[in-house]
C-alpha cells in the first residue's frame, strides 16, 4: 500500500526541468513573447519567398528564456519545432534529417558560448546549416541557434556573412535581440508556472505576499533570475517554519462530515485531486473576523498550509453512520440509543470507509471523478443529525470510532485522539493517525449536519491559526 505524499512545489527556472509536460501544462506556463514571434513569422515569410531555409542567431542572456521561446514557438505557430542538443554530432544530424511539407524549426541546442563549442568547430557547422537549408530537405526550415555572449555573436555571424550573407541571415537583422518578457510580467508569469506545475497553487502557497514578489521582481533582470530566487525564498520559507516545529513531521488535515451537498463545498476551496487546501480562496470566501487576523500575516499563512500539508477532504453520511454503529463502544453505544438511533454492526462498515475519500487519501490515491450513488436522505439524514448532536459534545466518541475503522481497514496501523500538540500553548488534535509508512497525520472533524465553502473556511482558517500560534508563526 502506498501512503499519502506531501505536495514538493516545482519553481523551476529552466526549460530543462519541463521536459516532458504536455502542450495543455506548457500552454499555462509559457507567455507568448510577441516581438520574437513577430521575428519569425518575418522569417518564414522570406523562407517562402525565397524557396530556400535559413538561420536566426538568437542573441539573449542566460535566463532570459531564449530555449523556452524556441522550444514551445509551436505553441503559438503552425510550425513544427526539433532540438539538436550537444551530445549530437550536429553535421551528421542535419544530414539525417527529411524533408518538411510544413515550416519547421530546428534548434542548435548547447552551443550557446565560445568554450561550449570549439572555435574550429563552428565554420564547419555553418557551412553544414548553408547546405541544408539549400537543400530539398531545409527548404521549410528556420534554424535557429540561442546564444549568449558578444563574441560568440561576432563570431557566429562573421562567418556566416562569409559563406551565404543574406541569403542564409535574412534581409532585415544578421540576427535578432531576444530580451524576454517584461518585468511587469514576471509575477504573473510566475503565478501562471507555479499553478500548472503544481495543481493550481500560487506564489501565496509559497509563502510570497505581493509586495515581496514584487521586491524580487525589481530586482531580477529576467525571469529565469526572478523564478530563481522564488525557488530560493519558498526554500527559505519552509526552513523558517520547520524550524519553528516540533521533531514531529507535522501535517494537519481536516475532514468534513456533512450531507451531500457539502462535498461542493469541499471542492470549492480545495485544489488539485490531492484535496490541497487552498488557502488564498479560502480567504476570499468568508468574512469572518479570522480573515482580518490572519491578513496581518499573509506570507506566514501561505507557506504553513504548504509545510503542514493542509488539505479539506469529505467523509459522506454513509460511511460515518456505518462507522458509528460498528466502532461504537459502550459510552457511544448509550449516546446512540438516547438517541434513538441504531446500534446494529453495518456490514458495509469496512468497504465504506476503505472507499472514502479520507483513506484513499491516506492511502497515497488521488481523487477521482467519485462513486455515484443514492444521495442520504430520510431516516438517513434524521440518524445523521442525531450522530452531529452527538458530535457537538462528544466527538471524541465518535472519532475514536473512525480511528479504529481506517486501523481494521489497514488505511492506517495506529491512532490516538485528542493528541497533544505543542509546549507552551498546548493544542489537541481531535484525531493522530500513524500510517504504514510510519509517517503521520492529524485530523481535525468538522461534524455538521450542513455547510458550505464559507463555513469551511473559517472551520480551516481557525485551525491552521491554533498550529501556527502553538509554534509562535503569528506572534
Amino acid at each position: 500500500m502506498t501512503t499519502a505524499e506531501r505536495e514538493v512545489l516545482r519553481v523551476p527556472d529552466r526549460f530543462e526541468a519541463l521536459a516532458g509536460e504536455d502542450a495543455s501544462t506548457l500552454r499555462g506556463v509559457v507567455s507568448p513573447v510577441e516581438a520574437s514571434l513577430q521575428a519569425i513569422d518575418r522569417r518564414f515569410v522570406e523562407i517562402r519567398s525565397a524557396g530556400r531555409g535559413g538561420l536566426m542567431i538568437l542573441k539573449g542572456v542566460s535566463g532570459a528564456g531564449k530555449s523556452t521561446f524556441a522550444k514551445t514557438i509551436n505553441l503559438f505557430r503552425e510550425v513544427s519545432v526539433c532540438a539538436i542538443d550537444s551530445q549530437q554530432d550536429l553535421i551528421e544530424s542535419l544530414r539525417s534529417l527529411e524533408p518538411s511539407p510544413t515550416p519547421r524549426i530546428v534548434i542548435v541546442e548547447g552551443r550557446e558560448a565560445l568554450g561550449e563549442v570549439a572555435r574550429e568547430s563552428i565554420e564547419a557547422y555553418l557551412h553544414a546549416i548553408n547546405s541544408f537549408v539549400r537543400s530539398s530537405r531545409g527548404i521549410t526550415t528556420l534554424v535557429v541557434w540561442p546564444i549568449n555572449t558578444d563574441q560568440m555573436l561576432e563570431l557566429l555571424t562573421s562567418i556566416a556573412n562569409n559563406i551565404g550573407a543574406e541569403s542564409l541571415l535574412g534581409i532585415e537583422d544578421q540576427f535578432h535581440l531576444f530580451s524576454g518578457p517584461p518585468r511587469d510580467q514576471f509575477i504573473k508569469i510566475a503565478d501562471q508556472t507555479i499553478g500548472a506545475l503544481n495543481q493550481g497553487a500560487s506564489l501565496y502557497n509559497l509563502g510570497l505576499s505581493t509586495e515581496s514578489a514584487e521586491e524580487l521582481a525589481e530586482s531580477s533582470s529576467t525571469i529565469g533570475q526572478f523564478l530563481g530566487r522564488v525557488r530560493i525564498q519558498l526554500h527559505t520559507n519552509i526552513e523558517t517554519v520547520n524550524g519553528l516545529m516540533p521533531q514531529e513531521p507535522l501535517r494537519v488535515w481536516t475532514v468534513v462530515v456533512s450531507e451531500p451537498n457539502a462535498e461542493s463545498g469541499v471542492n470549492a476551496v480545495t485544489r488539485g485531486r490531492d484535496a490541497y487546501a487552498d488557502i488564498d480562496r479560502m480567504m476570499t470566501s468568508t468574512n469572518a473576523n479570522i480573515v482580518a487576523d490572519l491578513q496581518k500575516f499573509p506570507d506566514r499563512l501561505g507557506i504553513l498550509g504548504t509545510v503542514l500539508d493542509a488539505r479539506v477532504v469529505y467523509l459522506d453520511v454513509f460511511a460515518a453512520l456505518a462507522v458509528a454503529r460498528t466502532f461504537a463502544d459502550d459510552a457511544l453505544k448509550e449516546l446512540m440509543t438516547e438517541h434513538g438511533m441504531s446500534t446494529s454492526t453495518d456490514r458495509q462498515a469496512i468497504s465504506r470507509i476503505q472507499e472514502s475519500t479520507l483513506a484513499k487519501l491516506l492511502s497515497g490515491s488521488t481523487l477521482g471523478t467519485g462513486r455515484r450513488g443514492s444521495k442520504a436522505k430520510g431516516n438517513t439524514l434524521i440518524a445523521f443529525s442525531n450522530l452531529t448532536k452527538i458530535a457537538s459534545t462528544n466527538d471524541t466518541l465518535i472519532n475514536r470510532a473512525i480511528g479504529l475503522a481506517l486501523q481494521e481497514a489497514g488505511i492506517i496501523t495506529s491512532f490516538a485522539v485528542e493528541k497533544q500538540f505543542g509546549k507552551e500553548r498546548k493544542y489537541y488534535s481531535d484525531l493522530h493517525v500513524f500510517l504504514p509508512s510510519g509517517d503521520s497525520v492529524r485530523l481535525e472533524f468538522m461534524w455538521r449536519n450542513s455547510t458550505g465553502s464559507a463555513d469551511i473556511s473559517n472551520y480551516v482558517l481557525k485551525k491552521l491559526e491554533i498550529y501556527g500560534k502553538s509554534i509562535g508563526l503569528f506572534d
